[in-house]
């Protein structure tokens, strides 16, 4: 498995809108998409962690390189106070694998 880990910074009021657009992305059917976590931190107003999981790196890639994720993340990037961080990388452990 391979995807990645956002720390993100809402717009005040935003995180419905967000909550929405996470499950419109959800139900795409993205090839190798495996699931998508949101956190929303204690203590930290409007921050949150996203972590996106897929089953290759191959499927992650091609999938952020692609021009209609491109859009996706436009639609998301308008909610947020601030670009993202991301961290990239293999998933080592899954219960299960």
């Amino acid at each position: 498995m391979y995807g990645t880990v956002a720390r993100i910074k809402l717009l005040p009021g935003a995180e419905a809108a967000m909550m929405r657009l996470s499950k419109e992305y959800e139900g795409l059917g993205l090839p190798g998409h495996i699931a998508t976590y949101v956190y929303k931190l204690d203590g930290a107003e409007d921050e949150y962690i996203m972590a996106v999981l897929f089953d290759s790196r191959e499927r992650y890639h091609a999938n952020a390189q692609s021009p209609e994720q491109h859009t996706r993340f436009e639609r998301m990037r308008a909610l947020m106070a601030a670009d993202p961080q991301w961290a990239d990388g293999e998933v080592i452990y899954a219960p299960g694998r």
